[in-house]
């Protein structure tokens, strides 16, 4: 994927980014179905891209193939004009679109997957920043509410939510990591799919991102969250797992010259090769009768989505 990542990076990286742009880009490269709508807010505006790659038994085409949500999360792509350049937070945008953008050319040649998939995000290349510990975040000109409403559906029966985490201390790995899956309030088992995806595609072990109950929770509620990456969960019944960009060291989000695209280009294959599984229905984000004992017996746990 290294021939997307590398052109959607020089289309991103640009301080006049913006969805037109990111949209021309996706149908050159075979993605009829897109979609912008800007949305303004207090602190500014930003464009909302939504794709949509049809798969050859996914629900477009009249089957029954679930449909795999692809979100890239991001505050924006870059914190002009207090800085010049990509930010680091940038990179969730850049593997999600990536994603779309290979699909649409797989497609073209003739390698249609079984599933739907819709990739979703947004594109601000001036978005502001807030402090927090131990590194500084970005901040987004829309509230997490607004990212929810506009790239999380009802359509999606699985969702990865792709997000910059390197401003912590808590996975220490340069690369990608996966988070347990987080359903209707409940965190779940790592899957044991998308482990053995993760290896397949890094040739290594697989690292996983550990989650706590404040980070599954909305944000705006005043507790601490590792970052926005499972909040696509607060929006949906479907499953949803974390791919996470990571470092061996806290880089904050706002900090340029800090995208590494080797971890951009292999989450990204992560992400199609999740999709490939999932849509043919030989991957699971989740064991579904593990699920229901323990709703059965512990309840529901769906308060913590509000």
């Amino acid at each position: 994927m290294w021939r997307e990542v590398l052109d959607l990076y020089d289309v991103l990286d640009d301080a006049a980014a913006s969805g037109a742009s990111v949209a021309g880009w996706l149908r050159e490269h075979g993605v009829d179905d897109v979609g912008v709508t800007t949305v303004k807010g207090d602190k500014g505006s930003t464009d909302f891209v939504r794709a949509v790659i049809p798969g050859s038994r996914g629900r477009t085409a009249g089957g029954e193939a679930p449909t795999l949500g692809v979100v890239g999360r991001l505050g924006g792509l870059g914190a002009r004009p207090e800085r010049i350049g990509f930010v680091s937070d940038g990179d969730g945008a850049l593997v999600a679109l990536a994603v779309a953008g290979k699909l649409g050319s797989m497609l073209r040649r003739g390698d249609q997957l079984p599933g739907d998939v819709i990739v979703a995000t947004h594109v601000c290349p001036d978005a502001p920043t807030r402090p927090h510990d131990p590194v500084p975040f970005m901040d987004s000109p829309v509230d997490v509410g607004a990212m929810n409403e506009h790239e999380v559906e009802a359509a999606m029966d699985a969702v990865l939510s792709v997000d910059t985490t390197k401003g912590n201390r808590i996975v220490n790995h340069h690369g990608f990591a996966i988070s347990p899956t987080v359903k209707e309030g409940w965190i779940l088992r790592v899957s044991e799919d998308l482990l053995e995806l993760a290896s397949q595609v890094t040739g290594r072990l697989p690292a996983v991102l550990p989650l706590t109950m404040q980070d599954i929770t909305p944000y705006g509620n005043d507790v601490y969250h590792v970052n926005s990456i499972l909040q696509p969960c607060t929006a949906t019944s479907a499953p949803v797992v974390g791919v996470a960009i990571t470092t061996e060291t806290a880089v904050p989000g706002c900090g340029t010259g800090a995208t590494d695209l080797a971890s951009v280009e292999s989450a990204a294959r992560f992400c199609i090769e999740t999709a490939k599984t999932y849509g043919a229905g030989t991957a699971s984000l989740y064991d579904e009768a593990d699920f229901e004992r323990l709703t059965t017996r512990y309840g529901s746990m769906q308060h913590l989505q509000h």
